[in-house]
């Protein structure tokens, strides 16, 4: 079973909110947030620094987010924050917009309430790691059906260090509505750490840890447990986001990538220069001191030597429009 909130990130529509980057867990260490998030007040709205309410509208529209992940650090350590944010995306976008929520503590039931009244769909417990098969009868197993209880869909999502049936019994038992297990990996921010623990990168891969995958045989059975890899994090969800973005900005003559980034010519011949040579409006746009144009059309005039040399631009479609390669002709 894929959650609501599952399929909205597979299609790239899942705008990632980062509201608070403390946590009162600080000894896990495989958490993967690097130094610029780690301890942090600084929100994010998918990459994007954020300094209004209004920017994160912007970073939504930008992608047409289905819906909206919350998460930290801990997003419960920062309820008004939280509760703001999830009211802002409601009332912007409606009922429809679905939301979860990343947590990894329990919290009680009045933060169950608030965050329900505010707009949440979804809460997805991570449990310390160190208390994994000793969850029944804690209050961790209570604030599944205190979550319920409040209208919001109770899950786990873990990372996949190992099996551990426990997790089964309460999707069983009607506790838990679902099971995500994240496939294990290293990051930046907590390599150091996981090779102490004696992790290796599986052979081949950039950030999946040798035999996470061995996780499948024990659990991923289960009709409501799903299994995302880091391959379709990295690749596939990313790259769905992007091209939901470049599909919202592009102008008539960018063109989209596979991988989802904008391609355009650039030139510093001047507008009536391409006037003269009988360029359409609709293929060009003046900035300060360059013109952007169609890349095939840009590489067709310098063939024939109309236009002295230019070169095609490669971007991301986000906020920043980082460039990821500029190719010269000449």
């Amino acid at each position: 079973m894929i959650s609501k909130g599952c399929e909205q990130c597979a299609e790239g529509g899942k705008m990632v909110l980062f509201v608070y980057g403390y946590c009162d867990q600080r000894d896990c260490f495989y958490c993967p947030l690097g130094e610029n998030r780690k301890n942090v007040t600084q929100t994010y709205a998918n990459e994007r620094p954020i300094e209004n309410d209004e920017e994160i509208l912007e970073e939504a529209k930008r992608m047409s987010a289905l819906g909206t992940s919350i998460t930290g650090g801990e997003p419960q350590e920062a309820m008004e924050k939280t509760c703001r944010y999830l009211r802002l995306l409601k009332d912007e976008f409606g009922e429809d917009h679905h939301t979860h929520l990343y947590t990894g503590i329990t919290g009680g039931r009045e933060n169950m309430r608030r965050l329900a009244e505010a707009g949440l769909d979804e809460i997805r417990f991570h449990p310390p790691y160190e208390l994994w098969g000793d969850l029944h009868g804690t209050e961790w197993e209570e604030i599944l059906y205190i979550a319920r209880e409040e209208g919001l869909t109770p899950a786990f999502e873990i990372p996949g260090i190992r099996a551990e049936p426990e997790f089964l019994d309460f999707l069983d038992e009607g506790a838990a509505e679902f099971c995500n297990i994240n496939e294990f990996e290293m990051s930046d921010g907590n390599y150091e750490r996981m090779q102490a623990e004696g992790y290796e990168l599986r052979e081949g891969h950039m950030s999946a840890v040798d035999g996470s995958h061995n996780i499948l045989e024990e659990m991923a059975d289960h009709e409501r447990v799903y299994f995302c890899t880091s391959v379709f994090k990295d690749a596939a969800q990313h790259r769905s986001r992007l091209k939901r973005m470049a599909k919202n900005i592009r102008r008539e003559f960018d063109d989209i990538t596979d991988d989802g980034t904008l391609v355009y010519g650039k030139t510093w011949e001047t507008e009536e220069r391409l006037q003269e040579l009988g360029v359409p409006e609709e293929f060009y746009t003046v900035k300060t001191n360059h013109v952007e144009l169609a890349w095939w059309l840009l590489e067709e005039m310098v063939e024939e030597g109309d236009v002295e040399k230019g070169e095609i631009v490669e971007q991301y479609p986000t906020y920043d429009g980082t460039i990821v390669e500029r190719t010269p002709l000449a």
